[in-house]
């Protein structure tokens, strides 16, 4: 199936429903479709074979990405907090292109051969315009290419991840019921549009049929104060989002507010989730039901799903088992082959790790310049990982921040695990640096919750109380915040450069 049938579908079947926007003056389904066939005329009119997205949130999102595929050409959405030396490098890669900007990205890109820059504005006055031309693009080939996303590129040149139609459709047609929102929900949008999050976001919601709010960055007491003003029922975090929201939403009930009466379902994910921060959000709002989702860009986002009733059952556990399965991805979805493998690319029982591997039709793994995959389809991940007897997946960070001391493979997670259960610590980050005798040693970075005290040696003792002394971080450094991205990830690499340098070639 193609993009454009999934807009025709949801314009067929929930015509008079409102799809983007405020309730009481939204775009209706009628209006959305009949504005991307003006945007897909548009894009389709234009010389570049790509379309392009430099640009916040806001209703030119959808509307290019559907316009894209109406005009058969792949949808380019491209970071725009990069510096300017890296959005240029990743612009003139993408030309010949037409790129819809925002405000002042103009001027950031500057003139470069092959790409035509449309402002914002000027998109969506004409997808307003009734006169305008409109684009049928709806028997598109389901192999050609839907969306190019970037890596975030921390080594090397960023790899451009190819998603084809058949990629993306096969995800919302085995995941997603079609129309299957009540009319009164409504979906509140603060994850980028370049990420793989934001591009499911805006298909799931146009196939299920539900109204969308975008926020145009992330800010914990605009996003409460929008989720009550448009009763939004459903909305999708990351990690660091989610512990803000929790904090004005507290704030709030304390002093006589009404918390988020309306919200039903709050999914999260795009990194690890401490434990203590979903714990909070399941004591904090007992009545909404907490979703994870684990995925990847290269498998047109989810692959597993920790849903409600598992978050309530393990948070309510005396059983460890049970209890433990709060920190994992839950099972994967029952339309894709997920296996743990060991480094021979042997599949590994319950409770032993190694690294995720997935295959399906959703699953690309592919990029412009290679295949990811192998010759029976297996993806890959470079996650590790492990299944439990029940068929839930934990997953422990990328194989490449796995740190080798002495020979001995030690997951950063795990720690890192250990010391968030310290009351004091807030964030932590756990990596290793260079080391003479042992090859890497354990250095970690911490976050202490705001008032609270912790000594490195304290800490220190709090981990070799719980793990084998070769996973106590040999050196702990109290910070007052953790670099990540955007959307929640870890910038471990970061760290381990900034640590390294200040402990010496040899870890001090």
């Amino acid at each position: 199936m193609h993009l454009g049938m999934l807009l025709e579908m949801a314009v067929d079947g929930m015509a008079e429903r409102v799809a983007l926007g405020p309730r009481a003056d939204g775009l209706t389904f009628a209006e959305f479709g009949a504005r991307a066939r003006r945007v897909g005329a548009l894009l389709a009119a234009q010389e570049g074979e790509r379309v392009g997205l430099v640009d916040l949130n806001s209703d030119a999102v959808p509307l290019t990405l559907f316009g894209a595929a109406l005009a058969g050409k792949p949808y380019v959405p491209v970071n725009y907090r990069l510096t300017d030396a890296q959005l240029g490098a990743i612009v003139r890669r993408m030309a010949p292109a037409t790129v819809i900007v925002g405000e002042g990205v103009a001027e950031r890109i500057g003139p470069v051969e092959g790409i035509t820059l449309v402002q914002r504005k000027e998109l969506l006055d004409v997808a307003e315009d009734p006169n305008a031309p409109q684009a049928d693009g709806t028997d598109g080939d389901p192999d050609d290419i839907a969306v190019l996303l970037f890596t975030s590129g921390t080594t090397g040149e960023p790899k451009a991840a190819v998603l084809r139609h058949r990629n993306l459709t096969a995800y919302i047609l085995s995941s997603v019921e079609y129309a299957g929102s009540a009319e009164t929900d409504a979906s509140l949008v603060s994850v980028p549009p370049y990420h793989i999050a934001g591009v499911s976001a805006v298909l799931s919601n146009t196939y299920s049929g539900r109204r969308v709010l975008r926020m145009e960055s992330f800010d914990p007491r605009g996003w409460v104060e929008l989720a009550r003003a448009e009763d939004v029922t459903h909305a999708m975090v990351v990690p660091t989002m989610l512990n803000r929201i929790l904090d004005v939403v507290e704030a709030d009930v304390a002093t006589g507010g009404v918390g988020l009466p309306s919200l039903r379902s709050l999914s999260y994910g795009g990194g690890p989730m401490p434990a203590a921060v979903i714990e909070r959000a399941l004591r904090v709002l007992p009545e909404v039901g907490f979703v994870n989702a684990y995925g990847l860009t290269e498998t047109s986002s989810t692959i597993a799903v920790l849903g409600p009733e598992d978050h309530r059952a393990a948070f309510a556990s005396d059983d460890p088992a049970v209890r433990a399965r709060l920190g994992s991805v839950g099972q994967p979805l029952p339309s894709l082959e997920v296996s743990v493998r060991d480094v021979d690319g042997v599949e590994v029982g319950p409770g032993t790790r190694g690294e995720i591997w997935v295959r399906g039709e959703q699953v690309s793994g592919e990029y412009l310049s290679h295949r990811g995959t192998n010759a029976d389809g297996w993806f890959t991940t470079r996650d590790a990982g492990m299944l439990d007897d029940e068929g839930y997946l934990f997953v422990y960070g990328r194989l490449d921040d796995v740190i080798v001391r002495g020979g001995e493979n030690l997951s950063p997670g795990e720690i890192e695990s250990v010391l968030l259960e310290h009351p004091a610590v807030a964030e932590a980050a756990v990596f290793g640096v260079p080391d003479r005798e042992w090859g890497e040693k354990v250095v970690a970075a911490v976050v202490l919750e705001p008032g609270a005290e912790a000594t490195e040696l304290a800490l220190r003792d709090h981990v070799r109380a719980r793990l084998r002394s070769t996973r106590t971080p040999e050196h702990i450094q109290l910070r007052t915040t953790l670099p990540y991205t955007e959307t929640g990830k870890l910038l471990r690499r970061t760290l381990r450069g900034e640590l390294s340098a200040v402990l010496g070639p040899d870890g001090g």
